[in-house]
């Protein structure tokens, strides 16, 4: 039984390939904005970060009415370190719309959930985006599409998708690349055409897959997925169970149940097979887990997330400055928020360790868990993190490690500092071809050889370099990769930091502090060119004596200091160095702070 008017689709695309923008457009287009309403841009990024970065980092949920047709649309992430939120929402849909951008083509993360949605069986259409673009190369991209579903063994049907080209700025679309360009219905007449309605009989047994979590204060854990079968009701006793056995079967309450209009959450006595819905009610559900009804305990299977590749130590902050900032400063604290986001977060992965004061995080990639520890500073927690570390694997008795794949565009002329520096990193190129007027190379790398590259590769391309990457497989260990050729500044004593003490410092490297800065022995003050630290003292003061010299203590210019972000100082920390995270600052440090100490571990080391 087919629920007519209902279509469930999923908007997936590399990053910053429009998808957000298109759904701003489809929302207004449908009526769900009042005509003088005032909307922001990119409506369905709620978050700060994700408005501050300009990408989606949770998948959201979202529907319009068209032609009495009600499409529920779910926004998912872009970024290749988010893709568990891509794996798991596409449980929830019958359709998926590829969203390509006119200039780019496929990238790594469009291969990635695409053959995601291939394997599940979804019909696709593609939508070429971006064709106002002046560098857009339509034609070109159109087959790089077709070679990529027939490389991905796509079905005869998925072979006839149907293409739409569009602007999703500009809200227009049109099944043919040369217009006319009005609106966004060719794009709608698609998605009601060519997607099936999902399946599933109203009179059966209660069955839904919780695709995904989310939190309110009032009530508690809320669960979304989509009704595969029966009805539920408000009120409705309701059995949560797991496919996988992860815990017993228990039973719960549907206290209260929501359908998602435009960007609201309506709440309704009953929703049926084929409504993605989402449900109060049932505290210790989480993500896998199947609603079923009490008589008929049939849990649905989930898909098996990827698992993480890179881990990092998260510990208590015990740095002299510890608890200055923060709220929430204790182990168990930090305990606490890591495993509470694990119930949102399939991907990630908390363990404890031997102490009671750190514990191990693994995720997907620096930018997973750099975000993690971004959304903790801003509620207030302090914490202090280590060196990332990629996760290694036994297979066949060999241990292995994983291996990304790294597409670079990068102007012709700075092709060669790219090269050069991937395969002194363990990069093997797999394929090199012009796109436009850049040069497009596919490398295969060790996840350990990018650890620190990003802010090179911007150097080394003045900027004008686009990177992406994507894990690739699991394969034997490359030997050592020097990752890191520079060394740190550290601080002699703890004080305050002078115009007079950074001038000399600044000589032997560059700083990372302003004047007036607080710092403490051990911490990181700058970057030396050479792999060795130095000590340096930035509180120093001129000795002073009764005799002046007219000028000379105006004489002293300080270079404006190096400005490190919380992305910069993970790829920049050694396995020696921690870095301390507080609501306000970010400092690096050494793990041993005394300068003494440190000298004497590591020349008795070499001993």
């Amino acid at each position: 039984m087919q629920q007519e008017n209902i279509r469930n689709i999923a908007i997936v695309a590399h990053v910053d390939h429009g998808k957000t923008t298109l759904v701003d457009e489809m929302l207004k287009q449908s009526g769900t904005f009042r005509t003088n309403q005032v909307v922001e841009e990119r409506v369905m990024d709620s978050g700060d970060i994700e408005k501050e970065r300009g990408i989606t980092i949770l998948a959201k949920n979202t529907s319009i009415v068209y032609k009495d047709k009600k499409i529920n649309i779910v926004d998912t992430p872009g970024h290749a370190d988010f893709g568990g939120e891509v794996e798991r929402v596409l449980k929830m849909v019958n359709g998926v719309l590829l969203l390509v951008d006119a200039a780019e083509g496929p990238m790594p993360q469009t291969r990635f959930v695409l053959e995601k949605a291939l394997a599940l069986g979804h019909k696709i259409i593609v939508v070429i985006n971006k064709i106002d673009r002046p560098d857009a190369r339509i034609y070109e991209v159109m087959d790089e599409v077709l070679e990529l579903l027939i490389d991905l063994n796509a079905s005869d049907d998925q072979l006839d998708s149907p293409v739409i080209f569009c602007s999703g700025r500009d809200g227009t679309a049109s099944i043919h690349p040369d217009g006319p360009f009005v609106d966004l219905k060719p794009l709608f007449d698609s998605i009601i055409n060519h997607f099936d309605a999902p399946e599933g009989d109203k009179d059966e047994p209660l069955q839904m897959l919780v695709s995904s979590i989310d939190y309110n204060d009032y009530v508690g854990r809320i669960c979304i997925g989509r009704i595969e079968r029966g009805t539920i009701r408000k009120n409705q006793n309701i059995t949560i169970a797991n496919y996988h056995g992860d815990h017993e079967p228990y039973n719960a309450k549907a206290v209260n149940i929501y359908t998602i209009e435009g960007l609201t959450r309506t709440p309704v006595d009953e929703a049926s097979a084929g409504e993605i819905i989402a449900l109060s009610g049932a505290q210790d559900i989480t993500i896998g887990d199947t609603v079923c009804d009490p008589e008929t305990v049939e849990p649905l299977s989930f898909v098996k997330i990827s698992d993480p590749t890179i881990e990092m130590t998260f510990s208590v902050n015990d740095s002299p400055f510890a608890g200055r900032e923060g709220k929430y400063v204790t182990s168990r604290h930090l305990r606490e928020r890591l495993y509470r986001e694990l119930l949102k977060d399939v991907s990630l992965r908390v363990e404890d360790t031997d102490t009671t004061e750190s514990f191990r995080v693994a995720g997907r990639g620096e930018m997973h868990l750099s975000i993690l520890i971004e959304t903790m500073r801003r509620e207030g927690y302090e914490l202090a993190v280590g060196a990332p570390r990629v996760l290694y694997k036994e297979i066949d008795g060999v241990k292995c490690e994983p291996f990304e794949e790294v597409v670079c565009d990068v102007p012709q002329e700075y092709v060669g500092s790219v090269m050069e520096k991937l395969g002194a990193r363990k990069g093997e190129i797999k394929n090199m071809a012009p796109v436009g007027n850049r040069m497009r190379l596919i490398y295969t790398i060790p996840t350990r050889g990018l650890f620190g590259y990003r802010s090179e590769f911007l150097t080394d391309t003045h900027g004008e370099g686009i990177m992406s990457t994507v894990f690739d497989s699991y394969g034997p260990i490359k030997g050592e990769i020097a990752t890191r050729n520079t060394g740190s500044l550290v601080s002699y004593e703890t004080g305050e930091a002078v115009v007079y003490g950074m001038f000399n410092a600044q000589q032997r490297g560059a700083l990372y502090i302003e004047p007036g800065t607080m710092v403490y022995e051990g911490m990181i003050v700058g970057e030396s060119p050479k792999p060795e630290d130095i000590v340096v003292n930035v509180c120093k003061k001129k000795h002073q004596t009764n005799i002046r010299a007219s000028g000379s203590d105006d004489a002293l210019r300080l270079v404006p200091s190096k400005k490190m972000s919380l992305e910069n100082c993970i790829e920049h920390i050694g396995e020696d160095e921690i870095i301390e995270v507080t609501p306000q600052s970010l400092r690096m440090r050494k793990k041993i702070l005394n300068n003494a100490q440190r000298a004497k571990v590591k020349f008795g080391n070499k001993n």
